[in-house]
């Protein structure tokens, strides 16, 4: 009987990444290709699913290991896949293809199945591998194959390959091939033990912190594993005086004995569902002689003149820029302790022909920031990774203890750059991406009458601010404000952070480390907010609720222990009801109890201007009739 593959085997698999069960599955038959073992311990095997138009990385499920180590699976074979599930690489367009079952169909065929024209076949119909060894080109009888032999090939099966890859390899090598390695893609918290080879990219200080508990040290580093997934690792008191030193900043590393839970996607820097913690027992190993398989820093560049919606928000950038400017090292007094710590200015620009200047702090102001002092005529590149967006000057960059700078780094995009900057940029006339922003407009780089929108827009569409927070504008009525709930905060004084009650008297700030006799309390509140197409509830923070309720939290509170026939604490929250506004809002996604939901946030609000409403209202109505 003939053996075929099935058509369009890897458009199924995409188009269904999730079956509900195997029955579900559909005849998926493919070929076995780039067979190889993640780290020839002969339990967990890679291969590309081949179908004679597309390819598909994958992962065979560990009880086919033994059919593998046989023979029965060879490349260039063909398997039945019964049951998978399709992964996302972070940063990567492919997916990633998990086989929890699947059954051998075919030995070896005689090639690697090609396929250049579209086939009228119900399958693509492939002879058993011959015996002898095909020395010239052959066409396949049926239409639009094309089988490309290769020279003098003779089946191994992946134990030969592994055993020969081990005769040639030096003993540290060998020693590596012994352990199972995972790719990070495929780790989960329900695993039970794991080893995967990543490389130190990004490795942040050692920092300590004071809370109820006690004092303690941490510190976290970002790894980047051989197919370019990323994930934060973080280690706690002695788990990081232990690992510190150890883990050097561009280096290779065997990792077990690690956990994983859900990331927190407010603090998260990396694209991973998931973040990764080390303790005292677990392993961390020097990967001698595997540099070259492990990817150095990865980058997710955002033009400068797309920083805007980046602006005070939780996300970290990276970008890409030609140094205009370098300024002398400065020293900043912290408000937290008194220390003092170095600060050097860089103002970089890019093809968008705008600028902003990025803040280089610590051991990067003295080491980078000096090097590119030195090499500033000559206009160096700088990539930098993990960079804090803040509104100072419109926008401005800030590294963080994570960031790592790379000058004239060996990038495609540095090459771009380069090219641009020589053949015109340095001729061009730059402006900097904050000027000729005004307040209301700095949270996502829109006036109130950019990206209008209405309430259900947002309400109907939940996916919004999946990726990152989105940005509209919105005109509505306040139309309830709760006078039950937790409307603002203890904040301190000096730093707006939240304080307790500290023992004996006063407060205790945990951010300036400090007691202090006094506190002031900031909005941190709920408000429905109505218009025309529907309701929700909308968060607001201090300065814009002040505008709001028209006074501060402090006097708000003053107003709720006064006693009188009209309690005078909901008469303002009454008085602050149904009054027009204009809004600029976020939405972003939050996770609680692993639900998703949407959080609208105010980030801007005024009143309304009926003038220039008025001529937003008419060129709306103009761009209706154009449009009929």
């Amino acid at each position: 009987m003939a053996k075929c593959v099935s058509p369009d085997a890897i458009s199924t698999i995409l188009a269904n990444p999730s079956p509900e069960s195997s029955s579900d599955v559909p005849e998926i038959v493919v070929q076995v290709i780039d067979l190889k073992a993640t780290g020839a311990s002969g339990n967990r095997f890679m291969f590309t699913a081949n179908d004679g138009k597309m390819k598909l990385r994958g992962i065979l499920p560990t009880n086919m290991s033994s059919e593998v180590m046989s023979g029965n699976i060879q490349n260039l074979g063909l398997i039945r896949i019964l049951d998978y599930t399709l992964n996302d690489i972070p940063n990567k367009p492919e997916k990633y293809l998990i086989v929890t079952k699947c059954e051998v169909v075919s030995p070896p065929l005689e090639m690697e199945v090609k396929s250049e024209v579209k086939s009228e076949e119900t399958g693509i119909v492939l002879k058993p591998k011959q015996e002898n060894g095909i020395k010239s080109e052959v066409k396949s009888e049926v239409p639009g194959i094309f089988l490309k032999p290769k020279q003098e090939m003779v089946a191994k099966s992946a134990a030969q390959i592994v055993h020969e890859q081990r005769q040639n390899m030096a003993p540290a090598a060998r020693m590596s091939m012994t352990r199972r390695v995972f790719p990070l893609v495929s780790l989960n918290p329900y695993q039970g033990s794991w080893t995967i080879k990543v490389r130190v990219t990004s490795k942040g200080i050692m920092r300590t912190y004071k809370n109820a508990r006690g004092e303690g040290c941490v510190f976290n580093v970002e790894l980047t594993d051989e197919d370019g997934t990323q994930i934060q690792a973080t280690m706690f008191n002695e788990a990081a005086k232990k690992f510190y030193d150890r883990f050097q900043l561009g280096k290779v590393y065997f990792i077990s004995k690690g956990t994983l839970k859900l990331a927190n996607k407010q603090f998260k820097t990396v694209k991973n569902d998931y973040e990764m913690t080390l303790n005292e027992n677990s392993e961390v190993e020097e990967a001698s002689n595997e540099e070259t398989f492990v990817p150095e820093t990865t980058f997710n560049f955002v033009p400068i003149d797309s920083l805007g919606p980046y602006v005070n928000g939780m996300e970290l950038v990276d970008v890409i820029g030609v140094v205009q400017n370098v300024s002398s090292t400065m020293s900043i007094r912290r408000k937290s302790n008194n220390d003092t710590i170095p600060k050097r200015d860089i103002t970089i620009a890019d093809e968008t022909k705008k600028t902003v200047v990025v803040s280089l702090w610590n051991d990067l102001a003295t080491s980078v920031g000096q090097e590119l002092l030195v090499i500033a005529d000559k206009s160096p590149i700088v990539a930098i990774k993990s960079l804090k967006v803040g509104e100072f000057q419109g926008v401005s960059l800030s590294t963080l203890s994570r960031s790592v700078v790379l000058i004239n780094p060996d990038l495609p995009e540095a090459k771009k750059l380069r090219s641009w900057y020589d053949s015109e940029g340095k001729e061009s006339s730059m402006a900097s991406v904050g000027s000729g922003m005004s307040p209301s407009s700095k949270s996502g780089s829109r006036s109130m009458y950019s990206d209008r929108v209405s309430l259900s827009h947002i309400l109907k569409n939940p996916s919004l601010g999946e990726e990152k927070p989105v940005f509209f504008s919105i005109r509505g009525y306040i139309s309830f404000i709760k006078p039950d709930q937790a409307m603002w905060y203890r904040a301190c004084k000096t730093c707006n952070k939240k304080v307790t009650e500290a023992l004996g008297s006063g407060y205790w700030c945990e951010a300036c480390q400090k007691n202090d006799e006094e506190c002031n309390l900031r909005y941190i509140m709920a408000v429905k907010v109505s218009d025309a197409s529907g309701e929700a509830f909308i968060s607001v923070f201090n300065e814009e609720a002040e505008k709001i309720v028209g006074c501060s939290a402090d006097e708000l509170d003053k107003l709720k222990s006064e006693e009188g026939e009209e309690n005078p604490y909901q008469l303002k929250l009454k008085q602050a009801t149904w009054n027009s506004h204009l809004f600029r809002v976020s939405v972003a996604q939050s996770e609680y109890n692993n639900e998703k939901k949407q959080r609208i946030t105010v980030r801007a609000v005024a009143p309304v201007d009926f003038a220039a409403e008025s001529r937003f209202l008419l060129e709306e109505i103009t761009k209706m009739r154009a449009s009929k």
